[in-house]
């Protein structure tokens, strides 16, 4: 079984964009706008937990969130986010108050944030790990 590490660096082979039913086997998956998803199809490590988010980059960040977080490297920051809310069952709501989008020195996972061609635009997609 491969090393979170290991998967993360191979990421973009365990990624797939399709229909909602085209990623319906996916071990997880993240959903776009446009009703298409991101599916994540590499066996995590036993005790691991893996969790992705996906958002096209070239999408405008809504004026509430610029103002809030600014908008250099946006949408990278916010997939990791999210990914870290759903590694901890939390909500993006009540992360934001004590996070931010930043990643909390206790956090003891491994994440990788990278962008994929897709039809519909690139995608930023964040795969993230930690121990179940």
């Amino acid at each position: 079984m491969p090393l979170p590490s290991e998967l993360l660096t191979q990421a973009e082979s365990h990624l797939s964009v399709g229909s909602v039913a085209e990623m319906a086997d996916a071990i997880t998956r993240s959903h776009l706008p446009d009703f298409r998803c991101v599916g994540w199809y590499g066996e995590p490590p036993a005790g691991w937990t893996v969790v992705i988010d996906a958002e096209y980059a070239g999408q405008l960040v809504p004026a509430p969130l610029a103002r809030r977080f600014g908008e250099a490297d946006f949408w990278p920051r916010w997939t990791r986010a999210e990914c870290l809310c759903k590694l901890a069952d939390v909500p993006m709501l009540a992360w934001w108050p004590e996070h931010g989008l930043d990643v909390p020195a206790l956090f003891d996972g491994v994440w990788r944030t990278l962008t994929l061609p897709s039809p519909g635009g690139p995608l930023v997609v964040t795969v993230a790990m930690a121990p179940s």
